[in-house]
């Protein structure tokens, strides 16, 4: 290092980095202002950073407040609700800081990162305290990993609009109807769970920066981070150099985002790299003030020059080994048992990949270590190596679990979604065998088997796979087993999901005769959405079984009114009319109940069944005599 670079309060004082003093010691630091044991200036901008995340933070949290105790307030102001906008044209808050965040890094570069991210601000502050602890992070850097982020941003913006695109009916627009959803009732509906969300911050925050270095998460998993980045190639606004750098790397030593910055404003007058996120940091360590920020050339129109030499953590085989890796971990940890999001995915399978890529290395070298910690020396492994060796077997063998239940997930999902029997025409009767084609019950037989697989051997309850696999047990004939696994599901369920498993469960009680307890489901389903008119059809059936005629009207009146073009339950309601004895009341109703049935035989089929329970058999004859007629050989019973 040039002795140029040293200020004049450090040439005072003797201390010239790289030289020892008179008395042949170390060169000490601590008694000269403003300036740490290494000879770095502090960085006055790190405070402003910090109190800036800290009040965003804050902000964050008197947001949730002011949603739990209004019960309104302005729809989440996340990137990820973007998606809702290009798919459905919901216009959101998330939507409108997105597209500002974009607008501002295409002039200013990257300041949105480095300044207002919450999960910057919990790296930030794992790095801080792990430094507390005597562990500097160190940057691991990879050549492929680096476009993950932009690979993730693709797939989660630009694939949903393109699937939507070329897979779309006819008859609707290419671009959707945008509508407001600025302002929401239900603030938590895209976010996961306190029990997820506990582990995601602590994978995203903590492990990420031990393994990975401070700014691991941003640097191999976020997607956000992949448009921002592409938006700072297009950006005047730089970290830039005056004359009076003389290459001292402090910059470097203290920036956070793994950039060269002495290497590349030597090499190219700038920052170019697309991940720095203009903490600033650099300028405010630099002891000749020789970095600034400031406008020019943008980065993909600025003179090129010979390409910077970096040094990598990877040979390129481990590169390709561990971009095998990380795409396997990826698709083993996204969704498994319905609980884990995309963006935690992301950074387990990052770190899944460091881990497996680091093993291998520590298994076969004579000498290793890991921040202090000796973990190998002269072929013997000591036992900081084997807990390293362990920790990362335990790792990789739960993500090889997960590998596995998700396989069974997923194989159990598509036999689900090609099975094709309706829902109404199974629910017509206690055992629809008689509608499963061969192919429906190979599909559902399959279907139950990988479930089942998957439940036996998983460590926790997937609650979107349970009521398939109720759903799968009624469509083979075990209403019983039905019942109790939609019990299950609902358990582990809320709002709509618990309400659709209620829902089935009452319906499924009520095939089975078992009306009071069907009741009590199709109530419990009501009290998570009461919107849900087919468990108030339901409940009506319930409460005419029972007796209760006069509550069953209300509740199927309710139902019509709610919806009036219910076919069902206008034909309920003609069939109660009639049995009231109300002829005029009984044709409205079996009038409107015409309009809106669909001129299908399995459709009367199911109307007819469906009334034939109900003891309503004059209605019931009519609708079997039409499905005969429309369908020859469907109108028996």
């Amino acid at each position: 290092m040039k002795s140029g670079c040293i200020s004049p309060e450090l040439k005072a004082a003797g201390a010239i980095p790289g030289r020892a003093n008179a008395g042949g010691n170390a060169p000490d630091y601590s008694n000269i202002p403003g300036y740490s044991k290494t000879g770095i200036r502090k960085s006055k901008t790190g405070r402003w950073r910090a109190a800036a995340l800290i009040l965003l933070n804050l902000f964050m949290i008197a947001h949730i407040i002011q949603w739990r105790l209004m019960g309104r307030t302005i729809s989440p102001i996340e990137p990820s609700e973007t998606m809702y906008t290009l798919q459905n044209g919901f216009v959101n808050a998330g939507f409108i800081f997105f597209s500002l965040a974009i607008l501002a890094t295409l002039i200013f570069g990257r300041f949105v990162c480095g300044w207002g991210c919450h999960i910057l601000a919990l790296q930030d502050l794992c790095g801080w305290l792990l430094k507390k602890m005597g562990l500097h992070p160190k940057p691991f850097r990879s050549r492929l990993l680096v476009y993950v982020p932009l690979g993730a941003a693709l797939y989660m913006f630009v694939w949903p609009v393109a699937y939507r695109l070329f897979s779309k009916p006819a008859h609707e627009p290419i671009i959707p109807k945008f509508t407001n959803h600025l302002v929401t009732t239900n603030f938590w509906a895209t976010f996961p769970s306190v029990a997820v969300a506990i582990p995601f911050l602590f994978i995203c925050g903590f492990v990420t920066v031990y393994f990975l270095g401070q700014k691991g998460f941003c640097t191999y998993a976020c997607p956000y981070g992949g448009f921002f980045g592409l938006a700072d190639k297009f950006s005047p606004g730089k970290i830039r150099v005056t004359p009076a750098c003389n290459q001292c790397g402090h910059c470097t030593a203290t920036c956070t985002s793994n950039v060269l910055v002495h290497a590349e404003v030597k090499q190219y007058g700038m920052v170019v790299d697309p991940g720095c996120m203009k903490c600033m940091d650099c300028i405010s360590v630099c002891p000749n003030d020789a970095l600034y920020f400031g406008f020019g050339k943008p980065t993909l129109v600025a003179p090129k020059s010979n390409v910077i030499k970096r040094h990598y953590s990877l040979t390129w085989p481990e590169e390709i080994v561990g971009a095998l890796v990380f795409l396997g971990s990826f698709l083993a940890v996204r969704g498994v048992y319905a609980l884990v999001p995309f963006l935690m995915a992301l950074g387990c399978a990052a770190v899944t990949t460091f881990l497996v890529l680091k093993t291998w290395r520590l298994l076969r070298a004579r000498e290793w270590s890991f921040y202090r910690f000796n973990l190998k020396s002269s072929g013997k492994m000591h036992k900081a190596g084997l807990v390293f060796v362990v920790f990362a077997c335990a790792w990789i063998g739960l993500n090889v679990h997960c590998g596995w239940v998700r396989y069974h997930e997923f194989l159990g999902n598509i036999a689900f979604n090609k099975v094709r029997l309706p829902d109404e025409l199974a629910l017509a009767q206690l055992d629809p065998a008689r509608w499963l084609s061969p192919a429906d019950r190979g599909n559902i037989l399959q279907g139950k088997e990988h479930y089942l697989a998957a439940s036996r051997t998983g460590l926790f309850v997937n609650n979107e796979a349970l009521p398939k696999l109720a759903w799968f047990h009624y469509l083979l004939g075990d209403a019983e087993q039905s019942v109790q696994t939609l019990a299950k599901a609902a358990a582990h369920q809320k709002d709509q999901s618990k309400a659709l498993s209620f829902y089935y469960r009452g319906a499924i009680l009520n095939r089975l005769g078992r009306y009071d307890e069907a009741r009590a489901a199709l109530d419990e389903a009501l009290a998570e959405r009461n919107d849900l008119i087919l468990a108030r059809q339901e409940k009506g059936e319930s409460l005419w079984q029972l007796g209760r005629r006069d509550e069953a009207v209300s509740v199927w009146t309710d139902a019509v009114q709610r919806n009036p073009q219910l076919a069902l339950v206008n034909n309920e309601l003609a069939g109660a009319a009639l049995a009231s004895n109300k002829r005029d009341e009984a044709d409205l109703y079996e009038r409107q109940a015409d309009k809106s049935t669909p001129n299908n035989p399995l459709y009367h089929w199911m109307l007819g069944r469906r009334l034939q329970d109900l003891g309503m058999i004059q209605l019931a004859e009519k609708h079997f005599e039409q499905a005969g007629q429309v369908g020859p050989g469907a109108g028996t019973p």
